[in-house]
């Protein structure tokens, strides 16, 4: 039996980076929210053993060091599956660029092997070998608007954010991400600045929460309205930009390009290279996605995905 199904993307609602911890891993706190964009991936159980990986992008690794094939492993292991693991691996989101196609794949596959097996494991088994592979498998097994926190591996589901349009930029960049934490260290270590920006994030995200985001005239438009327009504005922002963007000019430009061209908040995803606004109108993110296809840099419009439709979406080829 071949299971098709769509591995959706993710983007950063701002994303603040704590330090070094004993384990090797940084602290973070940021709030993720799933996205329409998606790569296509088949999985199917065959007679044999092993795993094998196809991909139309040779970029993607086809051994055991692809995310894909580790959760396949101890999926396996833990759904008792004998046979030979294929899995077939369509390209449409960038690599590299902070969007997590290679973790939503991943946990695309961990689904597909359930319904292929006709097994359920328990949400938390799932999660736990969800954070052994990756920081943001787990992210793609709650869908829309989530909390990050640990090393974004810890995952609490927030009130759904509505559906938005969004322009998602993908200029031919590709960022490393140790890289982006390595320059991330060395400028905490001259500005001291590490710490504070978790306190900070936690304080806005929670003064959001609790209705008091303090947004001029959230009292004459009603928060209830627009709850999005309401979070951005307390001023949430991605610390990656801070290093990405002196190392990538370019990437600066594009997102004052998104904001130039009507997207109301406009952000790094993760450590890059896409960069996304979010618009008001369809019509709106339709057009400066246009206008960016015209100048020469990959660009689409789409929107973000509540966790109602993402579910509903992710197997449903």
């Amino acid at each position: 039996m071949q299971v098709a199904v769509h591995p959706f993307a993710k983007i950063n609602l701002g994303l603040a980076i704590g330090p070094l911890r004993a384990d090797g891993f940084h602290a973070l706190r940021t709030v993720y929210q799933t996205i329409a964009l998606h790569d296509v991936l088949r999985v199917e159980v065959v007679r044999g053993s092993g795993i094998e990986i196809w991909c139309d992008d040779p970029r993607v690794p086809r051994d055991s060091s692809n995310t894909c094939w580790k959760i396949a492993e101890r999926a396996a292991s833990a759904l008792k599956l004998r046979g030979r693991i294929v899995i077939s691996i369509e390209k449409r989101l960038p690599i590299q660029g902070g969007l997590g196609g290679a973790s939503g794949n991943a946990v695309a596959t961990l689904i597909a092997l359930e319904i292929a097996s006709r097994k359920k494991l328990s949400g938390g088994e799932k999660l736990r070998i969800a954070a052994e592979v990756g920081s943001d498998l787990p992210l793609f097994l709650v869908g829309g608007t989530i909390l990050g926190v640990g090393h974004g591996e810890e995952v609490y589901p927030l009130p759904d954010l509505p559906a938005t349009p969004c322009v998602i930029v993908t200029p031919d960049i590709g960022v490393s991400t140790p890289k982006a934490f390595a320059d991330w260290d060395k400028l905490a270590l001259t500005q001291a600045a590490s710490s504070d920006t978790l306190k900070q994030f936690g304080q806005t995200l929670s003064a959001w929460l609790n209705g008091n985001s303090g947004v001029p005239g959230k009292h004459v438009r009603g928060r209830a309205e627009t709850p999005l327009l309401d979070l951005v504005r307390t001023g949430i922002e991605n610390d990656f930009e801070q290093v990405v963007f002196p190392q990538y000019p370019l990437l600066r430009d594009l997102k004052r390009k998104l904001e130039r061209s009507g997207a109301y908040y406009a952000s790094l995803s993760g450590s890059g290279s896409a960069i996304y606004g979010l618009f008001a109108t369809r019509f709106a993110a339709q057009e400066s996605a246009a206008k960016f296809r015209k100048s020469g840099i990959a660009a689409v419009a789409t929107s973000t995905l509540t966790r109602r439709q993402y579910w509903k979406a992710l197997a449903s080829l």
